[in-house]
This record gives structure tokens, C-alpha cells and sequence, in this order.
């Protein structure tokens, strides 16, 4: 039964629109996690989108509670950054190469990752296909952390993933929210 469910989900990630999923590699000192989908956009409304996490960064994964108090300087050494109350903030990351429509690469450990001794480099290639987007998101992280890294790996990838598929809501309908179930008819 195993063999059949691995067989469907290699197919539906092969599908356009579905992102793709992975922890490459994982070990107690590094680990490399990819998300990677054809949107249905070009590159120019992708990036648009991709550059504003305000409008698709989950309030749930920030330390403020609102997306709205993310903001992106892009230019080599711009701040990926959030607002705290009380004139606080926080350093997500650090933009290292900005590619407009191709390539946009960020340096630094997201959320607890910030509190070990780690480097951590988040890249998010752009590739036409058409009038469509390849778009792949790539997070590699090492260093030293308590417990290790391996633990780490899929933790942070779900996470990484979620924002990637609220962007892609977000390209694709408009909103980088789920939609909502139809209410219940049953009484």
C-alpha cells in the first residue's frame, strides 16, 4: 500500500501548478530544503509578489502577529525585516544578490535558527517556462546547533514551504489564504 501512495504523490508533484517538496539532504551539522512549482504568471508578476512578503508571509510565523511589519530593501545588504512593537525589530535576513525577475538571495537563520551558530543562505530562482513560472526556493543551512541540525530539517521546511505556497496562492487567486470549506448543509 506504501508503494501506491508514493507512486501518486511522485505523480501529483509532477503536476503543473503543484509545488514540489524536499528535504535534499539532512545531517547533525547541515541540511538542505527545496519547494519548487510552475505558477501560472510570468516572471515580472511573480517577483512582483515575491519582493512585498507583507502580502503573503503567515502572521503565524512572525514575531509581531501582523505581516503587514515585514518589509524587503532590496539591494545587496538590504534588510528583510520586521517591526516589533515599541520600536523593536527583527533581521529575518540579509539580501546578498538581487536579480529583478531572475534571482533573489538571502543570507541568515530564520525565527529560533537565528539563536545557534549557523549560516544559512535562502535562494529564489525564477525561470520562464512560457508564460508561466519555474519558480524554486532553495534554504541551506549548517553550522552547529544544540541537539543538531537533522532535527531541524523538516520542521523548517514546512515552514519555508508554507510561505512558499501563500505566495503562490497569492499569484494564482489573489489571496495567499486557503479557501475556506462551504459551509455545512447537514443539521
Amino acid at each position: 500500500m506504501s508503494r501506491i501512495i508514493a507512486a501518486s504523490l511522485a505523480v501529483l508533484t509532477t503536476l503543473p501548478g503543484l509545488a514540489a517538496a524536499e528535504v535534499l539532504s539532512a545531517s547533525d551539522t547541515a541540511f538542505v530544503a527545496r519547494n519548487r512549482a510552475t505558477i501560472d504568471a510570468p516572471p515580472a508578476k511573480v517577483w512582483a509578489q515575491l519582493v512585498q512578503p507583507a502580502r503573503w508571509w503567515s502572521p503565524a510565523h512572525s514575531w509581531s502577529g501582523d505581516a503587514a511589519n515585514f518589509s524587503l530593501d532590496l539591494r545587496g545588504g538590504g534588510c528583510f525585516c520586521e517591526r516589533l512593537p515599541n520600536g523593536g525589530g527583527v533581521e529575518h535576513q540579509r539580501v546578498v544578490q538581487v536579480m529583478p525577475e531572475r534571482l533573489l538571495r538571502l543570507s541568515g537563520g530564520l525565527g529560533p535558527l537565528q539563536a545557534e551558530a549557523l549560516a544559512a543562505v535562502m535562494s529564489w530562482d525564477l525561470k520562464a517556462d512560457g508564460e508561466r513560472t519555474v519558480l524554486t526556493q532553495t534554504y541551506k543551512v549548517g553550522g552547529t546547533a544544540d541537539g543538531g541540525l537533522k532535527g531541524w530539517a523538516a520542521p523548517v521546511d514546512g515552514v519555508i514551504r508554507e510561505q512558499f505556497e501563500r505566495l503562490q496562492r497569492l499569484i494564482e487567486t489573489g489571496s495567499p489564504e486557503l479557501p475556506k470549506p462551504p459551509p455545512s448543509t447537514t443539521p
